[in-house]
Protein backbone atom coordinates (compact mmCIF):
# COMPACT_ATOMS: atom_id res chain seq x y z
CA UNK A 1 0.00 0.00 0.00
CA UNK A 2 1.74 3.37 -0.91
CA UNK A 3 2.18 6.15 1.58
CA UNK A 4 -0.66 8.04 -0.07
CA UNK A 5 -3.14 5.50 0.50
CA UNK A 6 -2.18 4.81 4.12
CA UNK A 7 -2.48 8.50 4.71
CA UNK A 8 -6.03 8.82 2.58
CA UNK A 9 -7.33 5.79 4.89
CA UNK A 10 -5.91 7.84 8.18
CA UNK A 11 -7.93 10.93 7.15
CA UNK A 12 -11.02 9.19 6.33
CA UNK A 13 -11.01 7.62 9.43
CA UNK A 14 -10.17 10.79 11.25
CA UNK A 15 -13.16 12.63 9.81
CA UNK A 16 -15.40 9.89 10.83
CA UNK A 17 -14.21 9.77 14.48
CA UNK A 18 -14.21 14.20 14.20
CA UNK A 19 -18.25 13.56 12.43
CA UNK A 20 -18.80 11.29 15.56
CA UNK A 21 -17.87 13.60 18.20
CA UNK A 22 -20.00 16.37 16.34
CA UNK A 23 -23.12 14.05 17.01
CA UNK A 24 -22.62 13.26 20.42
CA UNK A 25 -21.97 17.01 21.19
CA UNK A 26 -25.60 17.50 19.41
CA UNK A 27 -27.02 14.86 21.49
CA UNK A 28 -25.40 16.73 24.76
CA UNK A 29 -27.07 19.78 23.67
CA UNK A 30 -30.16 18.80 24.87
CA UNK A 31 -29.54 18.72 28.46
CA UNK A 32 -26.11 20.03 28.65
CA UNK A 33 -24.59 23.56 28.24
CA UNK A 34 -21.76 24.24 25.75
CA UNK A 35 -19.11 25.62 28.41
CA UNK A 36 -19.72 22.51 30.25
CA UNK A 37 -18.94 20.35 27.17
CA UNK A 38 -15.86 22.25 25.97
CA UNK A 39 -14.41 22.79 29.87
CA UNK A 40 -14.99 18.60 29.84
CA UNK A 41 -12.99 17.94 26.27
CA UNK A 42 -10.06 20.16 27.27
CA UNK A 43 -9.80 18.21 30.80
CA UNK A 44 -10.11 14.68 28.92
CA UNK A 45 -8.10 15.74 26.67
CA UNK A 46 -4.90 16.53 28.95
CA UNK A 47 -5.59 13.46 30.60
CA UNK A 48 -5.58 11.50 27.75
CA UNK A 49 -2.60 13.49 26.47
CA UNK A 50 -0.85 13.24 30.01
CA UNK A 51 1.58 10.07 28.95
CA UNK A 52 3.07 12.32 26.45
CA UNK A 53 3.68 15.47 28.35
CA UNK A 54 5.11 13.06 31.15
CA UNK A 55 7.47 11.52 28.52
CA UNK A 56 8.52 14.75 27.59
CA UNK A 57 9.32 15.78 31.01
CA UNK A 58 8.82 19.65 32.60
CA UNK A 59 12.27 20.93 31.23
CA UNK A 60 10.90 19.84 27.46
CA UNK A 61 7.72 21.75 28.26
CA UNK A 62 8.99 25.00 29.33
CA UNK A 63 8.71 28.08 27.40
CA UNK A 64 9.82 31.39 26.58
CA UNK A 65 6.90 31.76 24.58
CA UNK A 66 4.19 31.46 27.20
CA UNK A 67 2.16 34.75 25.73
CA UNK A 68 1.47 33.30 22.28
CA UNK A 69 0.62 29.97 23.75
CA UNK A 70 -1.81 32.18 26.12
CA UNK A 71 -3.13 34.20 23.22
CA UNK A 72 -3.75 31.09 21.28
CA UNK A 73 -5.29 28.92 23.73
CA UNK A 74 -7.57 32.04 24.70
CA UNK A 75 -8.49 32.49 20.76
CA UNK A 76 -8.62 28.36 20.05
CA UNK A 77 -11.09 27.64 23.29
CA UNK A 78 -13.39 30.38 22.56
CA UNK A 79 -13.56 29.07 19.03
CA UNK A 80 -14.06 25.50 20.10
CA UNK A 81 -16.96 26.53 22.25
CA UNK A 82 -18.36 28.52 19.13
CA UNK A 83 -18.51 25.54 17.17
CA UNK A 84 -19.96 23.33 20.07
CA UNK A 85 -22.59 26.39 20.27
CA UNK A 86 -23.27 26.10 16.43
CA UNK A 87 -23.41 22.41 16.23
CA UNK A 88 -26.08 22.09 19.48
CA UNK A 89 -28.52 24.98 17.31
CA UNK A 90 -27.96 24.18 13.47
CA UNK A 91 -27.55 21.28 11.11
CA UNK A 92 -24.79 19.17 11.05
CA UNK A 93 -24.26 19.24 7.65
CA UNK A 94 -24.40 23.26 7.40
CA UNK A 95 -21.85 23.69 10.25
CA UNK A 96 -19.57 21.72 8.53
CA UNK A 97 -19.54 22.93 5.26
CA UNK A 98 -18.83 26.38 7.11
CA UNK A 99 -16.26 25.23 8.99
CA UNK A 100 -14.69 24.21 5.56
CA UNK A 101 -14.65 27.80 4.41
CA UNK A 102 -11.53 28.33 7.03
CA UNK A 103 -9.03 28.30 4.23
CA UNK A 104 -10.70 31.12 2.75
CA UNK A 105 -10.43 32.95 6.34
CA UNK A 106 -6.59 32.17 6.58
CA UNK A 107 -6.52 33.73 2.63
CA UNK A 108 -7.18 37.11 4.47
CA UNK A 109 -5.85 36.97 7.52
CA UNK A 110 -2.13 36.30 5.99
CA UNK A 111 -2.16 39.57 4.42
CA UNK A 112 -3.07 41.31 6.99
CA UNK A 113 -0.74 39.51 10.16
CA UNK A 114 1.78 37.85 7.55
CA UNK A 115 2.11 40.44 5.29
CA UNK A 116 2.05 37.44 3.03
CA UNK A 117 1.37 38.29 -1.01
CA UNK A 118 -2.17 37.48 -1.97
CA UNK A 119 -2.48 36.05 -6.15
CA UNK A 120 -5.52 36.98 -7.84
CA UNK A 121 -5.89 33.50 -7.97
CA UNK A 122 -6.08 33.05 -4.44
CA UNK A 123 -8.39 36.30 -4.28
CA UNK A 124 -10.71 35.28 -6.88
CA UNK A 125 -11.15 31.75 -5.16
CA UNK A 126 -11.68 33.45 -1.58
CA UNK A 127 -14.61 35.44 -3.33
CA UNK A 128 -16.13 32.82 -4.45
CA UNK A 129 -15.81 30.96 -1.24
CA UNK A 130 -17.77 33.65 0.97
CA UNK A 131 -20.28 33.74 -2.04
CA UNK A 132 -21.15 30.40 -0.74
CA UNK A 133 -20.91 31.19 2.74
CA UNK A 134 -23.95 33.52 2.10
CA UNK A 135 -25.74 31.51 0.28
CA UNK A 136 -25.73 29.28 2.97
CA UNK A 137 -26.73 31.46 5.58
CA UNK A 138 -28.72 33.55 3.56
CA UNK A 139 -29.04 37.05 5.30
CA UNK A 140 -32.09 38.58 5.27
CA UNK A 141 -34.07 35.57 4.38
CA UNK A 142 -37.14 34.09 6.56
CA UNK A 143 -34.84 30.98 7.32
CA UNK A 144 -31.55 33.16 8.78
CA UNK A 145 -30.32 30.97 11.69
CA UNK A 146 -28.30 33.38 13.75
CA UNK A 147 -26.19 30.31 15.27
CA UNK A 148 -24.62 30.22 11.59
CA UNK A 149 -22.84 33.57 13.28
CA UNK A 150 -21.55 31.84 15.61
CA UNK A 151 -20.11 29.04 13.44
CA UNK A 152 -18.52 31.80 10.95
CA UNK A 153 -17.20 33.49 13.88
CA UNK A 154 -15.46 29.87 14.99
CA UNK A 155 -14.33 29.36 11.77
CA UNK A 156 -12.61 32.84 11.94
CA UNK A 157 -10.50 32.24 15.37
CA UNK A 158 -9.89 29.02 13.50
CA UNK A 159 -8.08 30.21 10.84
CA UNK A 160 -6.18 32.49 13.03
CA UNK A 161 -5.28 29.83 15.37
CA UNK A 162 -4.00 28.13 12.50
CA UNK A 163 -1.28 31.00 12.08
CA UNK A 164 -0.44 31.34 15.42
CA UNK A 165 0.38 27.08 15.30
CA UNK A 166 2.71 28.69 12.58
CA UNK A 167 4.11 30.64 14.11
CA UNK A 168 4.72 28.51 17.26
CA UNK A 169 6.33 25.47 15.39
CA UNK A 170 8.95 27.49 14.23
CA UNK A 171 10.22 27.30 18.42
CA UNK A 172 7.81 24.79 19.66
CA UNK A 173 7.16 21.00 18.60
CA UNK A 174 3.65 19.61 19.05
CA UNK A 175 3.12 18.13 22.79
CA UNK A 176 4.63 21.43 24.44
CA UNK A 177 1.62 23.49 21.59
CA UNK A 178 -0.85 21.03 23.32
CA UNK A 179 -0.12 21.03 26.60
CA UNK A 180 -0.66 24.98 26.71
CA UNK A 181 -3.49 24.39 24.58
CA UNK A 182 -5.35 22.05 26.69
CA UNK A 183 -3.96 23.67 30.32
CA UNK A 184 -4.84 27.04 29.63
CA UNK A 185 -8.05 26.66 27.79
CA UNK A 186 -9.15 24.12 30.93
CA UNK A 187 -8.37 26.74 32.80
CA UNK A 188 -10.45 29.66 30.92
CA UNK A 189 -13.59 27.64 30.88
CA UNK A 190 -13.43 26.32 34.20
CA UNK A 191 -16.02 29.12 35.60
CA UNK A 192 -18.24 28.72 33.17
CA UNK A 193 -18.58 25.45 33.34
CA UNK A 194 -19.02 25.42 36.58
CA UNK A 195 -21.77 27.91 36.49
CA UNK A 196 -23.66 26.62 34.05
CA UNK A 197 -23.09 22.61 35.57
CA UNK A 198 -25.58 20.21 35.05
CA UNK A 199 -24.35 16.78 36.24
CA UNK A 200 -24.89 14.20 33.91
CA UNK A 201 -26.60 11.36 33.77
CA UNK A 202 -25.21 7.40 32.82
CA UNK A 203 -25.42 8.27 29.20
CA UNK A 204 -24.28 12.07 29.30
CA UNK A 205 -21.26 11.09 31.05
CA UNK A 206 -20.20 8.13 28.36
CA UNK A 207 -21.14 10.60 25.86
CA UNK A 208 -19.01 13.21 27.66
CA UNK A 209 -16.41 10.81 27.35
CA UNK A 210 -16.55 10.20 23.88
CA UNK A 211 -15.89 14.07 23.23
CA UNK A 212 -13.13 14.19 24.60
CA UNK A 213 -12.20 10.65 23.69
CA UNK A 214 -12.73 10.81 19.94
CA UNK A 215 -11.38 14.79 19.48
CA UNK A 216 -7.93 13.39 20.58
CA UNK A 217 -8.12 10.21 18.45
CA UNK A 218 -8.98 11.99 15.72
CA UNK A 219 -6.44 14.69 15.62
CA UNK A 220 -3.89 11.70 16.20
CA UNK A 221 -5.48 10.38 12.45
CA UNK A 222 -5.00 13.42 11.09
CA UNK A 223 -1.19 13.97 12.07
CA UNK A 224 -0.86 10.21 11.14
CA UNK A 225 -2.55 10.82 7.76
CA UNK A 226 -0.40 14.22 6.93
CA UNK A 227 2.96 12.55 8.33
CA UNK A 228 2.46 9.55 5.27
CA UNK A 229 0.45 11.46 2.26
CA UNK A 230 1.43 14.48 0.69
CA UNK A 231 -0.87 16.91 1.24
CA UNK A 232 -2.31 17.60 -1.83
CA UNK A 233 -3.68 13.97 -2.43
CA UNK A 234 -4.13 14.01 1.53
CA UNK A 235 -6.17 17.73 1.98
CA UNK A 236 -9.22 17.04 -0.73
CA UNK A 237 -10.31 13.88 1.05
CA UNK A 238 -11.34 16.06 4.20
CA UNK A 239 -14.55 16.87 2.56
CA UNK A 240 -15.82 13.44 3.11
CA UNK A 241 -16.58 14.59 6.43
CA UNK A 242 -19.38 16.68 4.92
CA UNK A 243 -20.73 13.19 3.70
CA UNK A 244 -20.30 11.87 7.16
CA UNK A 245 -22.47 14.63 8.53
CA UNK A 246 -25.28 14.76 6.07
CA UNK A 247 -25.91 10.93 7.08
CA UNK A 248 -25.30 11.19 10.38
CA UNK A 249 -27.66 14.40 10.87
CA UNK A 250 -30.11 12.25 8.70
CA UNK A 251 -30.30 9.60 10.38
CA UNK A 252 -29.82 9.79 13.82
CA UNK A 253 -31.61 13.50 14.00
CA UNK A 254 -33.88 13.54 11.02
CA UNK A 255 -32.08 16.35 9.52
CA UNK A 256 -32.63 17.30 6.00
CA UNK A 257 -30.57 20.01 4.37
CA UNK A 258 -32.31 22.23 1.39
CA UNK A 259 -31.17 22.92 -1.43
CA UNK A 260 -29.80 26.15 -0.59
CA UNK A 261 -27.38 24.36 1.95
CA UNK A 262 -26.22 22.16 -0.97
CA UNK A 263 -25.17 24.70 -3.32
CA UNK A 264 -23.63 26.80 -0.92
CA UNK A 265 -21.75 23.61 0.46
CA UNK A 266 -20.68 22.76 -2.91
CA UNK A 267 -19.15 26.40 -4.19
CA UNK A 268 -17.08 26.50 -0.25
CA UNK A 269 -16.13 22.94 -1.45
CA UNK A 270 -14.59 23.65 -4.94
CA UNK A 271 -13.20 27.12 -3.94
CA UNK A 272 -11.74 25.74 -1.23
CA UNK A 273 -9.87 22.63 -3.49
CA UNK A 274 -9.25 25.24 -6.04
CA UNK A 275 -7.21 27.46 -3.26
CA UNK A 276 -5.32 24.34 -2.23
CA UNK A 277 -4.08 23.82 -6.18
CA UNK A 278 -3.16 26.72 -6.34
CA UNK A 279 -1.03 26.67 -3.12
CA UNK A 280 -0.03 23.04 -3.97
CA UNK A 281 1.86 24.49 -7.10
CA UNK A 282 2.81 28.28 -6.05
CA UNK A 283 6.14 26.60 -4.51
CA UNK A 284 7.03 24.73 -7.33
CA UNK A 285 6.11 28.26 -9.93
CA UNK A 286 8.35 30.64 -7.41
CA UNK A 287 11.70 27.42 -7.73
CA UNK A 288 11.32 27.66 -11.68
Amino acid sequence: MSSNLQGAMWIVVGTLLFSLNDAAVKRLGRAISPEEITFVRFVLGAVLLTPVFVRMGWQRLKTDRLGTHVLRACIASVAQFGSYYAIIHMLLASVTAIGFSRPLFQTCLALWLLKEAVSGKRWGATAVGFLGVLIMIRPGAGTFEPASLVAIAATVLFALTIILIRQLSRTEPTPRILFYYHLVSAAIFAGPAIHAWVTPDETQAVLLFCVGALTTAAMWCFVKGYSLGETSFIGPIEYVRLVYAALIGYFIFAELPDAWTWAGAGIIVAATLYLARVESTRPRAVAA
